[in-house]
């Protein structure tokens, strides 16, 4: 079971000559086994955590700890072994391999980790009818809609049973039927796996399952709100 731990976050970016906060001072712990929804208005750094924790992107200064490791201090071949093994990520621009259909798409991260064929392929055809996509598994993502290229992504993102999943608007693209299907199986992933969940978002669906709301506004937690 996977925690996390950030100890006064930092990361500002230059625009220019204007130096722009994103994240100022965050302290946040997560617990192993949480269901956490950052919330806040654009901007307002949830992206950018998201990525931090991560280790997508570097702080310019604090702390990260995943898990009990201190990622911001790792190496860039560390880090892609922790996220190959241990994280499933879920990006707002889906991240799809064109080429590849939505099972090829979903096994990939499973065959880079050594997985067998037949056992790849099953997993991604049983999770790919969990999120409503049965009988389109062999589609390229330009033969399929943008909330359908969503679920191709949260597919691959639990397939291989990730400790941690950090999801950027895991709803955006998807309709209330559907993000609701969405919700209730990241919901029984994290009551039977006690996997990690880190959702952003603008949706209120996800707030409601959400066992806790972190709101961030200019790059700081302004509440943290606990909701079981």
């Amino acid at each position: 079971m996977y925690s996390v731990s950030c100890r006064r976050l930092c990361k500002t970016f230059q625009q220019g000559e204007l130096a722009v906060h994103a994240l100022a001072d965050v302290d946040l712990d997560i617990d192993a086994g949480g269901f956490v929804c950052l919330f806040g208005p654009s901007g307002s750094g949830k992206t950018t955590l998201l990525n931090m924790i991560g280790g997508l992107d570097t702080p310019s200064s604090g702390e990260i700890t995943v898990a009990g490791q201190r990622i911001d201090q790792m190496k860039r071949a560390e880090l892609a072994r922790l996220r190959l093994k241990h994280l499933g990520f879920v990006f707002q621009s889906y991240n799809l391999i064109p080429v590849l259909s939505a099972r090829e798409n979903v096994e990939f991260v499973a065959q880079m980790q050594g997985m067998g064929a037949q056992q790849r392929k099953h997993k991604a055809l049983t999770i790919l009818a969990e999120v409503g996509l049965q009988g389109l598994e062999d589609r390229r993502p330009a033969e399929l809609s943008g909330g359908q290229q969503q679920r191709v992504a949260v597919a691959r993102a639990i397939v291989s049973g990730p400790e941690l999943v950090l999801a950027d608007e895991p709803t955006a693209n998807l309709d209330s039927a559907t993000a609701e299907i969405l919700m209730k199986l990241f919901v029984q992933l994290n009551q039977q796996h006690q996997t990690t969940f880190v959702l952003s978002t603008h949706d209120n669906l996800i707030m409601n399952y959400a066992r806790r709301l972190i709101k961030l506004r200019d790059g700081r937690i302004v509440e943290d709100i606990d909701q079981t």
